[in-house]
């Protein structure tokens, strides 16, 4: 039997469980205690250590976990209440969570995470703050169009030329940081090469999507949830949807793949032919994504810029 454990991260705490064993250990998130957590999980030889994707928390431990030779696995949360829904656990503390995530480890052993980097983490992190800037500025500019009041209007465009000013410093610290890591910036400059791909669509996927050039095209196309399920029941055929996935990744290619079917031939064109087989707007739009992540994903696996040819 496989020896996995689970902890439930907090802000200032974390909780371990071992192979579900009534007892859940409790630590606090410092250096000192982190070190006995790892102590610990070498000691009861550990194979797998499962966490919950917290927004940032479990970074740290998941990094220092890592480092001492640990495999972990970071899960989506919502993965882990549905689990604990089907098991009839609908109570919640952290010992209970810890617990869960022990029991979904050991049931279905997900896959281990790859090793976490933290300059990869530190891009995601500025791609995450621009987005952040942007959708502040967006708010102030709908704002002014209601705005009649002189004083107000002035408070608004103030605010707009700083959230501009921060948007060209983190802009200016996202190509500094790319331009010194030399095999992140060739993956940078071969997505760069596919028309509709600017500097911030390139950079989100490189961070948002480590895997690319790892995958086949069906395992690339279910990681963003760009790939058609099934939704069938005895003679009922159920219409084919997309779900799950990385929904960041979708939302930060959909006007991207609208320039590329303006402006790339091979993507306009693939586009027209489901337009003239009868589909949708909506679902030409989405078969055009997933072609083109199958086509960035090949392009990544050869290490080639953008050519007509690539499929």
């Amino acid at each position: 039997m496989k020896t996995q454990a689970g902890i439930d991260v907090a802000k200032n705490s974390f909780d371990v469980n071992i192979n579900g064993q009534k007892q859940v250990e409790h630590f606090d998130y410092t250096d000192e205690q982190i070190e006995q957590c790892i102590e610990r999980l070498t000691q009861e030889q550990v194979e797998l250590t499962v966490m919950e994707a917290t927004g940032g928390y479990e970074l740290r431990l998941a990094i220092e976990l890592q480092n001492a030779g640990l495999a972990i696995a970071i899960v989506n949360p919502r993965r882990i209440r549905d689990f604990a829904r089907s098991m009839g656990l609908l109570a919640k503390t952290d010992k209970i969570d810890a617990k869960t995530i022990a029991a979904f480890a050991a049931t279905l052993e997900p896959p281990k995470s790859a090793s976490i980097d933290p300059e990869a983490c530190k891009l995601k992190a500025l791609v995450a703050r621009r987005n952040q800037l942007i959708g502040m500025k967006t708010a102030e500019n709908n704002r002014r169009e209601h705005v009649f009041d002189k004083a107000v209007g002035k408070s608004i465009a103030a605010v707009i030329r700083t959230f501009e000013k921060e948007i060209e410093k983190i802009e200016k610290e996202l190509a500094d940081h790319i331009g010194s890591m030399p095999e992140l910036k060739q993956k940078v400059d071969i997505l760069k090469s596919v028309p509709g791909i600017g500097d911030v669509t390139a950079s989100m996927l490189v961070t948002e999507l480590p895997e690319l050039g790892q995958c086949n095209k069906r395992q690339i196309a279910a990681l963003v949830g760009v790939a058609p399920m099934n939704r069938d029941s005895g003679q009922f055929r159920g219409k084919r949807m997309i779900g799950g996935g990385r929904k960041r990744v979708r939302t930060a290619l959909f006007m991207p793949v609208l320039v590329a079917i303006r402006h790339n031939p091979k993507l306009r064109s693939f586009y027209q032919r489901l337009l003239d087989a009868g589909k949708t707007k909506m679902v030409a739009i989405v078969a055009t994504m997933r072609k083109l992540l199958v086509i960035i994903n090949t392009m990544i696996q050869k290490k080639q810029r953008w050519n007509q040819n690539i499929t």
